[in-house]
């Protein structure tokens, strides 16, 4: 018998009439990559928190090493050495990576000394655990993988033997992924005992030891990995048959709806992102763009929706010029027929404060069917965002719920819901399933495949290779801010990915 790492028995929390977690049991086994799967309002990122210690259960025991616990605090978690890494990174952005790491853990009484042992113990653990990152790097410069990397050195500074990861490759590209595998199999040769929550299935497939998945609250089973597939865990996930493949037919393209010609964008410090980019997406196709990210993929999408300045270069939509210059009202761009789902939710997407109902028509609330003369006409408004919670499944179904209260993947679709239900002519897709269930990607890949067949024009930005190739009628490939190359969906991932490494056109084709 393997030896129990956690025992968790009989967990139950609500928050008012919402069960988040009912009777859970759960064993997790020590030196073990231990997946918990399930779709968006599951209770998976609740269950994990009373773990925790951010939440308390209503009802319930949590066993540590075959020993009663009492954890009211995340102080109790890592007093016990549980750890964990949010989906969300829990990080000081103008601090070093040290200063981040030893903050609420300094132990000295002169911060000299903290720093000096602090410093010689990150080295260590960097070096014991291919964790390499500059001490002295200031957060907000370094990209999303190397911040990734600064929350585990957080929790292993403090001593985890039990890590528990969020989400963790929700913003990562398929490299850093990769590489974050590789840590967490150190990590368990090690003897740590790993926890990951994720929509992935096949990220659950390559990594994990044992599954356990939760449907509505409940614990509903446990896997050996080996012993399942991704369909049987889809559909335990679910609770039907969900279909892995996108179905569509064949394009059938119209007038140009969307044209950009020579685009060139700078970001803030003056290095061009986007360097003289053209293309055009046409009435009833999809036209995905692939690429690591950080290729200019998030600064083209700004300049095209009005978010962001372009240096030079044309946008036209629909036949009509879009100023470039600054001064481009992304509100009209909207009255005009142009909706936008941003790559970040919680900071362009959403105003997490506010209620369901209010994010659910922010931007368009301008529009007569909202306002009773002068003023908002609340009851239109609730209404309108009850339809769309049916109709996208957003839950929990509750209209008066801050914003922040809903998991990612619902915060995901509120912002989906908002922009899909507009009739516009163009939609602007980032990252249209991040941290997104699997039932809810296959909801929302099947409207983005309706919208086309409707003549919509569709420009879909995605770090997920398989999306962009399930989804796009026609692929470019950025690399260094430029289009490097255009392929059909039958494309390889082979043939795209060397695009993606920067390879010239003749030799990926070769």
């Amino acid at each position: 018998m393997a030896e129990t790492a956690i025992e968790l028995k009989g967990i139950s929390k609500s928050f008012g009439a919402v069960h988040a977690n009912r009777n859970i049991d759960l064993k997790i086994e020590a030196g073990t990559i231990h997946g918990i799967i399930g779709e968006n309002g599951a209770g998976k990122s609740t269950l994990m928190s009373i773990l925790y210690g951010f939440y308390q259960a209503d009802r319930g025991r949590i066993d540590v090493s075959g020993k009663k616990a009492a954890i009211n605090t995340p102080s109790d978690a890592i007093a016990l050495g549980i750890g964990m890494v949010h989906q969300h990174f829990m990080l000081v952005q103008n601090f070093s990576v040290l200063e981040n790491v030893i903050l609420g853990a300094e132990g000295e009484a002169l911060l000299n000394t903290s720093i000096a042992r602090a410093r010689s113990e990150l080295e260590r653990l960097e070096r014991d655990y291919g964790l390499e990152v500059d001490p002295d790097a200031i957060i907000e410069d370094l990209p999303v993988g190397l911040q990734q990397r600064v929350e585990i050195l957080k929790a292993l500074y403090r001593g985890a033997d039990i890590l528990i990861l969020d989400e963790p490759t929700g913003v990562l590209t398929p490299a850093e992924a990769d590489h974050l595998f590789r840590i967490l199999e150190q990590l368990k040769e090690e003897g740590k005992t790993i926890i990951l929550i994720t929509h992935k299935l096949r990220e659950i497939m390559a990594i994990t030891d044992n599954v356990s998945v939760m449907r509505q609250g409940t614990m509903v089973a446990t896997r050996k990995t080996a012993e399942t597939s991704v369909e049987e865990l889809a559909e335990l996930m679910v609770g039907r048959r969900v279909l892995l493949q996108v179905e569509k037919g064949e394009a059938s393209p119209g007038e140009v709806l969307l044209s950009v010609r020579n685009l060139t964008v700078k970001d803030s410090r003056g290095v061009t992102m986007v360097d003289n980019v053209s293309l055009d997406v046409r009435a009833g196709e999809i036209v995905g763009i692939a690429g690591v990210a950080g290729n200019g993929q998030s600064q083209l999408l700004d300049a095209i929706t009005g978010v962001r300045k372009a240096i030079s270069g044309t946008v036209t939509l629909d036949g009509e010029p879009v100023d470039l210059t600054g001064a481009a009202d992304p509100a009209d761009l909207r009255a005009r027929g142009m909706a936008h789902v941003p790559e970040d939710r919680h900071h362009v997407g959403l105003v997490l404060p506010f209620e369901e109902n209010e994010n659910a028509m922010l931007g368009y609330h301008r529009q007569a069917k909202y306002l009773n003369g002068p003023f908002l006409n609340i009851e239109a408004i609730r209404a309108d965002a009850r339809e769309k919670i049916e109709k996208y499944d957003i839950r929990p179904p509750d209209c008066r719920l801050k914003t922040a209260n809903f998991s990612g993947g619902n915060q995901q679709k509120i912002v989906l819901a908002r922009e899909m239900e507009q009739d516009p002519k163009v939609l602007i897709v980032g990252q249209p399933t991040r941290g997104v269930d699997v039932g809810a990607i296959e909801f929302i890949h099947k409207r983005l495949i309706d919208m086309r067949d409707q003549g919509k024009a569709v420009l879909l930005v995605s770090v997920e290779l398989d999306e962009i190739r399930s989804l796009s009628d026609r692929i470019l490939v950025m690399f260094a801010g430029r289009v490097v190359g255009e392929r059909g969906p039958e494309a390889s991932e082979g043939e795209l990915g060397l695009l993606m490494a920067g390879v010239e056109e003749k030799e990926a084709a070769e």
